[in-house]
C-alpha cells in the first residue's frame, strides 16, 4: 500500500529525531524563527501595536520584539493592546515550549556526552607518552616505576588501553598508585588491545614505547601475539620502528614475534625461563635476588649509558676506579655490542659507552686522580674460594618451571649434590619429574608425594638437615590460592629455622606482588615475586630500549652473572677498609664489584636485606664473618 503524505512525515521526523541532539537543535531554530517571523508579519501587516502607540511597527521591530518574548515569558507582562497582546501570548507559548525543548535536548546532550567520555572512546592526542596495552596485576608495579622514573621530566604521559570500564580502572589506579606530588598524567581507554580500530583511540604512531601485557586467559602468548600484529601491520602505522615491549611464556613464540616485527625493536622477556634462572640463582646466594630489585627498580640507582672522552684509550680496569659515585657495569661498543665485566685490558675507544650505576646521569662524573686512594695493605692477595662440596637442596610445591629450574640448579652444584622434591602432585608428574635425572649431570633427584603445608611432613623430612629450600608455587591452582599455601609453607619453615637456628636458605616464588608484604612478615630474605620482577623489567624497558641487551647479558648463563662472594677473599676483614679498594682486589681478580651485603643486616627489609649497591667509593665500610662482596664474574 502506498504511504499516505502524513506516514511519510513521521518517516522523515524520526529519522530527524534519530540523529541526535544537533538535529534537534537546528530543528527548535527553525521552528523558533517560523514563529518570530509569523508573529511579526502578523503584527506588521495587521497593524497591532501597544495602547498610546500611533506609529506601526516596522518588520524588523516587531520581529525583535517577538524574539524577546520567545526567549523570555516575562516580558509580555506590561504589554497593552488586545491584538498586540493576544499575539504575543501565542509567541509566549511558543517560545515556552521551544525554550523547554531546548533546555531538555541540550541536557541530553550534555549527559550523552559526559557518558560517552566516562566509556574511554575518545582518541588520545598525546605526544612521545608510555602506551600501555592490556590489563593485569602487574600493571599497578610498572606505574609507580614508570612515574618515578618521570619525576622529574614535565609534561609526561601513560596512556592504558584495556578491554575494562574506564572509570573502574581510574579509581584502582587512584588506589594503588602513589601519584601525589608528581606531574605524570595517567589517561584511561576502554577498547580490545588487539583490535586495530581500538589500538588507534590509543594514538601509537606518536608514543614514545608501548608495552604489551598478557591477559590471564588460557592461551595468553597467542593475544600477545596479535596485539604486536595490530600494532606492526597497522594500515597508517608510522615509518620509524615502534618500541614493543611484551612477555611471552612459551619459548617456541619468540621466533613467531620476530617475524612479525622484524622492522621494529621489540623486547620480549620469557618469563618462564628468567623466573627459574633467578630460583637456581638465588637458592646458593641469599640475597641475589634483592640484589636483581635494585638493578631494576627507579627507586635508589638506575643503569645509565655514557659516552666519555676523557676515557679513550685507556682500558675498562682503569674506568672502575674513574667515578667516585658511580659504579661501572661494562661497556657498548661504537657498533652496540654489549660487554658485561669485559676483560680489564680492553681498550676504550671512539664511540664506546661505558654503563653503570648511579643515582641520576649527571652524577656519572669522573673523579679527580688524587682522590682515589687505594688501600693495597688490606688487599688479599692469592686468598682462594673453597673447594664447593656437594650440597642438598629440597623443594616444595611444584610447576612447569620445575622442570627448568632443576636443569639449572644442575649447573651450579657440584658432583653428588642432592635435591629432593616433595609436593602434592598426581603419579604421572612425579614419574614426568622422574624421568629428569637421566639429564643431571651432578644432581640426584628423588620425588617425594605430600603436603608440603602439613607440619608433620616437614618434621619428618628434617628440613634443617638440608642446605637450601625452594617453595614453588602450584601456579595451576589459581594465583590466591596458590600463595596462601607457599605462605603457610613459609611460616612452617621460619618455625623450624628458628627452633633449630641451622642457617639453611629459603627461596619462594610469591606470583601476586600484593602478598609480598604478607611473605615479609616470614623474614624471607630471598623471595622471588614473578609478577614484579618481570614488571621491573618491562618499566625498564620502556624508558631505555638499551637496556635490553644488558638484562640479557645478566641473565645469560654462558657469560657474566652477578655473584655475592665473602669479603674476606677481597680485603682485610675487622678493619676499615674504602670501597676503592674494594674495586681494586676485585679488578686483580677480573671481576667487577658494585657493592656489598652486610649480613648483619640480612633481616632488615627496611635496610634492603644488608644490600648495597653503588656505595660511594670513598667511603669505608668495615667487613665481618660472612660479608660479601657483590661482583659480576664468569661462572
Amino acid at each position: 500500500m502506498k504511504p499516505s503524505f502524513g506516514d511519510r512525515l513521521r518517516y522523515r521526523f524520526d529519522n530527524l529525531m534519530s540523529r541526535g541532539a544537533p538535529a534537534l537543535i537546528g530543528m527548535l531554530f527553525v521552528v523558533s524563527l517560523l514563529v518570530v517571523v509569523l508573529a511579526a508579519a502578523i503584527l506588521t501587516i495587521a497593524g497591532f501595536v501597544q495602547d498610546g502607540e500611533m506609529d506601526r511597527l516596522s518588520f524588523t521591530e516587531a520581529a525583535w520584539q517577538s524574539l524577546m518574548r520567545t526567549l523570555d515569558s516575562g516580558t509580555m507582562g506590561g504589554d497593552t493592546g488586545a491584538g498586540y497582546r493576544a499575539v504575543m501570548l501565542l509567541v509566549t507559548l511558543g517560545g515556552i515550549f521551544i525554550v523547554s525543548a531546548l533546555i531538555g535536548v541540550l541536557n541530553n546532550g550534555i549527559e550523552s556526552k559526559i557518558d560517552e567520555l566516562r566509556k574511554g572512546r575518545s582518541r588520545v592526542l598525546e605526544f612521545g607518552h608510555t602506551l600501555i596495552l592490556g590489563w593485569s596485576p602487574q600493571i599497578f608495579t610498572i606505574l609507580n616505576e614508570l612515574v618515578l622514573a618521570n619525576e622529574n621530566q614535565k609534561g609526561a604521559c601513560i596512556v592504558i588501553l584495556a578491554d575494562r570500564d574506564k572509570v573502574e580502572m581510574e579509581d584502582e589506579i587512584r588506589e594503588r598508585v602513589d601519584l601525589r606530588g608528581n606531574k605524570t598524567r595517567i589517561v584511561c581507554r576502554s577498547g580490545q588491545p588487539n583490535d586495530p580500530a581500538d589500538i588507534e583511540i590509543a594514538n601509537p604512531q606518536t608514543s614514545k614505547s608501548i608495552i604489551i601485557l598478557p591477559p590471564d586467559t588460557a592461551d595468553p602468548d597467542a593475544e600477545v601475539i596479535k596485539s604486536v600484529l595490530a600494532i606492526t601491520n597497522a594500515a597508517n602505522r608510522r615509518p620509524e620502528p615502534y618500541s614493543i615491549n611484551t612477555q611471552v611464556r612459551n619459548a617456541r613464540n619468540l621466533n613467531v614475534l620476530k617475524l612479525v616485527s622484524e622492522q621494529d625493536k621489540l623486547q620480549v622477556v620469557l618469563i618462564g625461563d628468567l623466573i627459574s634462572r633467578l630460583v637456581a640463582q638465588a637458592n646458593h646466594q641469599s640475597g641475589l635476588s634483592v640484589v636483581y630489585t635494585e638493578l631494576m627498580n627507579f627507586e635508589g640507582d638506575e643503569i645509565y649509558f655514557k659516552e666519555e672522552p676523557g676515557l679513550v684509550g685507556k682500558t675498562y680496569g682503569e674506568a672502575l676506579l674513574a667515578y667516585e659515585e658511580s659504579a661501572v657495569m661494562g661497556m657498548r661498543s661504537a657498533e652496540g655490542k654489549i660487554w658485561l665485566n669485559p676483560p680489564m685490558d680492553t681498550e676504550i675507544k671512539p664511540g664506546d659507552c661505558i654503563f653503570a650505576l648511579s643515582s641520576d646521569d649527571d652524577t656519572i662524573r669522573l673523579a679527580k686522580a688524587e682522590d682515589v686512594e687505594i688501600q693495597d695493605a688490606l688487599i688479599r692477595t692469592g686468598a682462594a674460594l673453597p673447594k664447593p662440596e656437594p650440597v642438598r637442596t629440597l623443594v616444595l610445591g611444584w610447576n612447569q618451571n620445575g622442570f627448568t629450574i632443576l636443569r639449572e640448579l644442575d649447573h651450579y652444584v657440584t658432583k653428588g649434590s642432592e635435591v629432593r622434591v616433595v609436593a602434592d602432585i598426581s603419579d604421572a608428574v612425579a614419574d614426568s619429574i622422574r624421568s629428569q635425572s637421566n639429564g643431571l649431570q651432578n644432581l640426584n633427584l628423588y620425588v617425594l608425594q605430600g603436603d608440603a603445608t602439613d607440619r608433620g611432613l616437614l618434621d619428618a623430612l628434617r628440613v634443617e638437615d638440608y642446605h637450601h629450600v625452594i617453595v614453588l608455587a602450584y601456579t595451576e591452582r589459581g594465583v590466591q590460592q596458590a600463595d596462601a599455601l607457599t605462605l603457610v609453607t613459609l611460616l612452617h619453615l621460619r618455625d623450624i629455622f628458628h627452633q633449630d637456628q641451622t642457617p639453611f636458605s629459603i627461596v619462594s616464588e610469591v606470583l601476586d606482588l600484593r602478598n609480598r608484604e604478607l611473605a615479609k612478615v616470614t623474614r624471607v630474605d630471598d623471595f622471588i615475586v614473578s609478577e614484579q620482577l618481570v614488571s621491573l623489567m618491562m618499566a625498564q624497558f620502556a624508558e631505555n630500549a638499551d637496556l635490553y641487551a644488558v638484562f640479557a647479558d645478566i641473565f645469560d648463563p654462558e657469560g657474566a652473572e652477578v655473584y655475592l662472594k665473602p669479603a674476606d677473599y677481597y680485603v682485610e676483614t675487622g678493619r676499615p677498609v674504602n670501597f676503592y679498594t674494594v674495586v681494586e682486589a676485585a679488578r686483580r681478580r677480573g671481576e667487577t664489584a658494585i657493592g656489598f651485603r652486610l649480613v648483619a643486616e640480612s633481616n632488615d627489609p627496611a635496610k634492603s636485606y644488608g644490600v648495597y649497591t653503588n656505595p660511594k667509593k670513598s667511603d669505608s665500610v668495615i667487613f665481618g664473618d660472612g660479608d660479601k662482596v657483590i661482583v659480576l664474574a664468569e661462572s
